[in-house]
């Protein structure tokens, strides 16, 4: 039993409500969503029970029934964040490196210290707090090459009684000796890792290559051999970063067409398969993404901070082969926890190639867009009936300046949360809920 197991008692939460019905065709789409200025969540066993205006739903509640009012915020699903290092809570911030070096220099140094239970368990604690604190209730979550950093993570989310998808990192070349595994002990400590936390109080395993060049064609083919046996986990790793990194995945894999192609050659695309960045993909490379239904991971502000290069959002989403997009921020590489502020990033990164974000295109995909690339639709990621009442509370007044710009809004939802995702950071985040239970609360928001 999670430790904030959800109650089996009615409780509620009452504000304005904005949550997506499905993807905006772009700005002034007012039929992609569903907003109500005055809402009453009702939410029994964790899961919401009724959704609608207050007026009409004040009734059902008996006398004493907690109510939880929100005059001012705004509710949303919780934010989804679909590529994030949990070992890199002290790497974020690490100054003057490039990708290859980058990893070297701070990341592997980081990461050996998870071979430590204690270390991974306090990290964890620090971990998930943090995307409580901004407003995350589910990422996807890559673990250091310890099978306990893994375990400490799960047993952390149960705890929380979190949605999280997680894997231990795979391997066994180009990087430190406490750092590799082979591709048998790969094989085998993540099985284990499936069979222990796999859909378990709703925990998900994603296999984790961390990438082609620290892994042999032996571990690749292992990690497809995993996706094999166990169907419905997830697979994540990375492509594309830098043109460093392409370059010397061509040395290793010479064979190989281009650097989608090497993990294309072991099964490892496909529709639950998170590819982060796909910042330098050739033409081939895109419908092949496209064909197999495979996710690109936007991560804007990591991609800035190392000087990876710039997302080309319009390119990967041409409709003559879309490929299926998410939103994530990639600490420790990101810079900030926040979605709110990765979504400022992603605006700034797509102006600079003519391209715009609007802001119901952005929180569309941070709420229900990530929900349906990983195909949890019917979990999070929206708030309806018998979906899981994982909740954010935002305050687009949260600030001096955010205060000050609000004055000129003028009930503009659209103007409001632009200037949350330009304006707002964790400031912004009134509180958190996990099934209905708050789980971080602003001091001057209750």
């Amino acid at each position: 039993m999670a430790k904030h197991a959800p109650t089996s008692s009615l409780t509620a939460i009452r504000g304005r409500l904005l949550t997506f019905t499905g993807t905006p065709a772009g700005a002034g789409d007012h039929s992609s969503y569903r907003y109500l200025d005055d809402a009453l969540l009702l939410i029994e066993g964790g899961r919401i029970s009724a959704v609608g205006p207050a007026d009409q739903l004040a009734s059902r509640l008996a006398p004493g029934t907690p109510v939880a009012h929100y005059p001012d915020g705004l509710i949303l699903p919780g934010f989804i964040d679909t590529h994030i290092h949990f070992p890199q809570t002290q790497v974020i911030a690490s100054y003057g490196a490039q990708l290859l070096e980058w990893l070297e220099k701070y990341t592997f140094v980081a990461e050996q210290k998870y071979a430590d239970p204690t270390h991974a368990e306090t990290n964890a604690r620090f971990f998930i707090d943090e995307l409580l604190r901004n407003g995350t209730t589910t990422a996807v979550v890559y673990g250091s090459v310890h099978p306990q950093s893994i375990d400490a993570f799960f047993a952390e989310s149960v705890r929380r009684g979190a949605a999280m998808i997680a894997g231990k990192v795979m391997m066994d070349r180009n990087a430190p000796a406490a750092l590799t595994d082979t591709a048998e002990s790969s094989y085998r400590d993540s099985k284990r890792l499936i069979e222990r936390w796999h859909g378990k109080d709703r925990q998900r395993y994603a296999v984790t290559p961390r990438f082609a060049i620290t892994s042999t064609e032996a571990q690749l083919e292992a990690a497809g051999t995993l996706l094999n046996d166990y169907p419905d986990i997830y697979l994540q790793t990375h492509l594309s970063e830098t043109l460093a990194e392409i370059a010397e995945v061509h040395r290793l894999f010479p064979w190989a067409k281009h650097y989608t192609d090497v993990y294309d050659h072991f099964g490892l695309l496909g529709p639950r398969s998170l590819f982060g960045h796909c910042l330098h993909l050739s033409e081939d490379e895109l419908h092949r993404l496209s064909e197999t239904a495979s996710i690109a991971a936007f991560c804007p502000t990591s991609n800035l901070f190392i000087g990876s290069g710039l997302f080309d959002w319009a390119k990967l989403s041409d409709l003559r082969r879309p490929v299926r997009l998410s939103l994530a921020t990639d600490v420790g590489g990101g810079t900030s926890y926040s979605l709110l502020r990765t979504m400022a990033e992603a605006y700034k990164i797509l102006q600079l190639q003519g391209q715009t974000l609007p802001a119901l295109t952005a929180f569309f995909q941070a709420t229900r867009g990530n929900a349906e690339a990983l195909g949890l639709t019917e979990e999070i990621g929206c708030m309806e009936v018998g979906r899981i009442a994982d909740l954010v509370v935002l305050d687009a007044t949260a600030t001096p300046s955010m205060r000050h710009r609000m004055e000129v809004v003028d009930g503009d939802l659209e103007e409001e949360l632009f200037v949350l995702m330009t304006l707002g950071d964790d400031r912004a985040v009134a509180a958190t809920y996990i099934q209905g239970y708050c789980q971080h609360q602003r001091m001057d928001a209750s």
